[in-house]
């Protein structure tokens, strides 16, 4: 049976993408400083969960790119869309395996790098990606707004049927 967590991840990745549908690849690259373009969050929430999900859990980088690119605390770049989305559905994809092996009992352990644990628990991981991708959402509506975008989200989607009560 598939954690709640996981559930509630896989949904917000849903909303995430919800969020940025039929946003052009120009307007992806254009930033209103000091915060980063669209496209630049794309590729971060890509990067962290590759961290996360695949460095982390499974000693695995799959794109070492993005860590120079749109890891945190590097300079703004303003990637193309086209290739940070490329690499989201790829990192995605390949975290979800990881993912569907989560356990209740898994979430206060921590994994391991180099024989030492990372920085928070597993649980802890799980909540920093949830709300990282709504703090982005969020920021991406914003700069949508400014950019003059019209029939954008105003509020959280539908519910899947798992979160019905």
């Amino acid at each position: 049976m598939t954690h709640p967590l996981v559930n509630q991840l896989r949904f917000t990745r849903s909303e995430w993408q919800r969020a940025l549908a039929g946003l052009s690849a120009d307007d992806a690259r254009k930033r209103f400083e000091p915060m980063n373009c669209i496209s630049w969050m794309v590729g971060h929430l890509a990067w962290q969960e590759n961290r996360y999900w695949l460095y982390f859990a499974k000693g695995q980088n799959l794109i070492p790119q993005l860590e120079p690119l749109v890891g945190y605390g590097r300079p703004a770049s303003t990637p193309p869309l086209d290739e940070m989305w490329a690499a989201w559905e790829l990192v995605t994809g390949a975290a979800d395996e990881v993912l569907d092996e989560i356990s209740e009992d898994m979430l206060p352990s921590f994994y391991k790098v180099d024989g030492k644990p990372v920085f928070e628990p597993i649980g802890t991981l799980f909540h920093r990606v949830i709300y990282h991708y709504w703090f982005h959402t969020g920021e991406a509506l914003a700069i949508r707004q400014m950019l003059g975008h019209t029939d954008l989200p105003e509020f959280v989607g539908s519910f899947p049927e798992w979160a019905n009560f």
